[in-house]
């Protein structure tokens, strides 16, 4: 049905991806309502970060379980909750490859997070410094992290404001989450200055 859509339309690219998300979405949320469960969303805050959802796709649903943790974090308390699991003689609730594997949107033929976003261990750092600590353009490069990584990622934070605007809540686990202890113009162009 998306295919012959996506035909008629002739949407490519990451349009055609993003398409895919909504009708997921759309789906999702259609048994929520017939069934009268909550739908979760499953972005994480580098993902919520960067922009890296699709608005009326990944976002669709009543509750961000994770909407406040670094992707590094999810993956360890992944392997936390799998090895508790263990330690209790019980099979562990997370398959090993969801937690191993390359991340992907899974949106195209071998499509991978790090085609769009740096590897999350480097990006989640910068990530903390930059939303936690409140660090400028200036103290990021000065505290190690990579100029044009700099630039790239504080621009597409700054850019997304408004995805975040519409995401559903989530608990509060760090100092500073998106939405009440962080929020940023979304009409006024306002950006973080980056040292000429």
């Amino acid at each position: 049905m998306v295919d012959a859509f996506q035909a008629e339309l002739d949407l490519t690219g990451l349009a055609a991806e993003n398409l895919q998300a909504r009708v997921r979405g759309v789906i999702l949320m259609g048994l929520s309502n017939a069934e009268g469960h909550l739908a979760l969303t499953t972005g994480n805050k580098s993902e919520l970060a960067t922009g890296y959802s699709t608005l009326y796709g990944d976002s669709a649903g009543g509750f961000g379980p994770i909407k406040d943790v670094l992707k590094t974090l999810v993956w360890d308390l992944a392997r936390w909750r799998n090895a508790e699991a263990g330690r209790r003689g019980l099979e562990p609730p997370i398959p090993a490859n969801s937690i191993d594997k390359p991340p992907s949107a899974e949106l195209a033929p071998g499509q991978l997070d790090t085609d769009s976003l740096p590897d999350y261990g480097v990006l989640d750092a910068l990530l903390d410094d930059y939303v936690e600590k409140d660090m400028g353009s200036a103290e990021l490069i000065a505290a190690g992290h990579d100029p044009a990584l700099v630039q790239r990622v504080i621009r597409l934070v700054d850019l997304a404001e408004y995805k975040r605007r519409q995401y559903p809540p989530g608990p509060k686990i760090t100092v500073k989450n998106f939405g009440r202890d962080r929020r940023l113009p979304i009409t006024s162009r306002w950006r973080e200055t980056l040292p000429s």
